[in-house]
């Protein structure tokens, strides 16, 4: 399993461009993608600029991508983990990974059928606390395939993701 390493405490932008090549994965199916449960956003899919409190509370928000990039799943303020599905793209686009998390705690993103996994330290604190996004760019093998993204996170942790294509 290729696994990116990533510890980043979230209270800035970062950017981290990854290339390697993963082990194939095991034969079986990718889990589905969870219920939403009532500490998970009701519609991840609405406009995170509708939100007037995600100026101060940027985690209610899921981070927003570069003009050149495209948005192909969308994950709203989540506690604790979670498990959602993104779709296919096209041969040769990067599968992009933006997370924002806050409280005390890490969490651990993987990304399946792809094999990818990374640790993010998230910022303690409450809303007033300063929360930035860590980015990551995974162009791998099979990154073209559909797939889902786990979060394993402790409940004192809150966090958004956004996955894109570029």
């Amino acid at each position: 399993m290729a696994v990116l390493a990533l510890a980043v405490a979230c209270t800035s932008d970062q950017r981290a461009g990854v290339a390697s090549t993963p082990e194939p994965a095991a034969p079986g199916n990718t889990a589905a993608a969870s219920s939403p449960s009532p500490e998970q956003d009701p519609d991840p899919d609405s406009d995170p600029n509708a939100d007037a409190d995600s100026d101060s509370d940027p985690v209610k928000a899921p981070p927003e991508l570069d003009d050149s990039e495209t948005v192909v799943a969308r994950q709203g303020e989540t506690r604790g983990g979670g498990t959602f599905e993104f779709g296919e793209g096209e041969k040769g686009e990067a599968l992009i990974i933006a997370v924002r998390c806050q409280g005390r705690g890490e969490i651990e993103v993987s990304v399946k059928p792809v094999n990818v996994g990374f640790p993010l330290e998230c910022a303690g604190g409450g809303a007033g606390t300063t929360t930035g996004t860590a980015y990551n760019q995974v162009d791998v093998a099979g990154v073209e395939k559909k797939g889902t993204v786990s979060v394993l996170a402790p409940s004192s942790v809150r966090w958004s993701m956004t996955i894109g294509r570029g």
